[in-house]
């Protein structure tokens, strides 16, 4: 199977939200939440991204992660990583709660394309205090792709992890997993970098951004929003409509995409430094905002 029926294949199946310019979303991606050893490159950043993910929980956002937010390739078990970061599960059962949710597996999370693997590890979770088992995302479903879809203008964003452009860490991603969790982890912690990740092999990088830009030519030039590579992306009105959110594991920061008053905003979270010499967490929009009916195939 090619990447482009691979791509074909999730849009076919992606579920659809609508919304209008009063909706908001924030999407985010590459979390790569982990066990808090050497190895756990959300770590680093797990202070910043807390803190952004309660000031979109507080302004009525709806959070879509774009896959990969859990690291279940160098990690056996959820509960170690919930553990770990159980506050940023509470937050995200808020939003669950509130039903401003939206999950999307990757090629790091890929089990939780498995319906009764998420309904095992992601219903409930042990509270130590009572001493009983608490729901956390009771009935929560992963997809593949979703599709938001305006209520006014019927103009569609494509949403998805773009690990379906990437064979291996698609169709081959149980090889690869193994060899990151035997391998890799271990050089990791040492300062040896995972070549088998897009993120950290710039040719790969472009083959996959190449191969989802034609899968958009070929589809009407669909405005499409990707993670996986870690590099983020915000083209030109006049260019193919490929976004990639970034990730979460940048040094010192996070990227991640708002959509808001019908506008597109690529933005940055990071630790900046004022005058006084105290430590702050800041929203830095690096590119837009844009309109959205800016992308629309005439």
């Amino acid at each position: 199977m090619s990447s482009q029926t691979r791509l074909d294949r999730a849009y076919k199946n992606a579920h659809t939200i609508t919304f209008d310019d009063s909706s908001k979303f924030i999407l985010f991606s590459d979390c790569h939440r982990g066990d808090n050893s050497f190895a756990d490159d959300f770590a680093n950043n797990r202070n910043i991204y807390y803190h952004a993910i309660q000031h979109y929980y507080n302004n009525d956002f709806t959070y879509c992660e774009l896959g990969d937010g859990d690291e279940l390739w160098e990690n056996l078990e959820f509960k170690t990583i919930f553990n770990t970061h159980k506050n940023v599960y509470l937050t995200l059962r808020d939003f669950y709660n509130d039903n401003r949710l939206k999950m999307i597996w990757g090629n790091h999370d890929m089990v939780w394309g498995n319906p009764k693997y998420v309904k095992k590890h992601l219903s409930n979770y042990f509270e130590p205090k009572t001493g009983e088992d608490v729901p956390l995302f009771p009935d929560i479903k992963y997809h593949e792709a979703l599709i938001l879809k305006h209520k006014d203008t019927a103009q569609e964003l494509f949403l998805l992890h773009g690990h379906q452009a990437d064979f291996m860490n698609y169709v081959g991603w149980r090889i690869n997993r193994f060899m990151v969790r035997i391998l890799w982890k271990p050089l990791q912690i040492v300062g040896i970098a995972d070549p088998t990740s897009p993120a950290k092999n710039y040719k790969e990088t472009i083959k996959v951004e190449r191969r989802i830009k034609e899968w958009i030519k070929s589809n009407n030039n669909i405005l499409t929003i990707i993670g996986h590579t870690h590099r983020p992306r915000f083209p030109e009105v006049n260019k193919t409509p490929l976004f990639n959110d970034g990730s979460c594991v940048h040094p010192r920061s996070i990227t991640g995409i708002e959509i808001e008053h019908g506008c597109i905003t690529l933005i940055k979270w990071q630790i900046a430094t004022t005058n006084d010499g105290t430590l702050k967490i800041i929203r830095v929009p690096l590119e837009g905002p844009q309109k959205l009916s800016s992308y629309m195939s005439k």
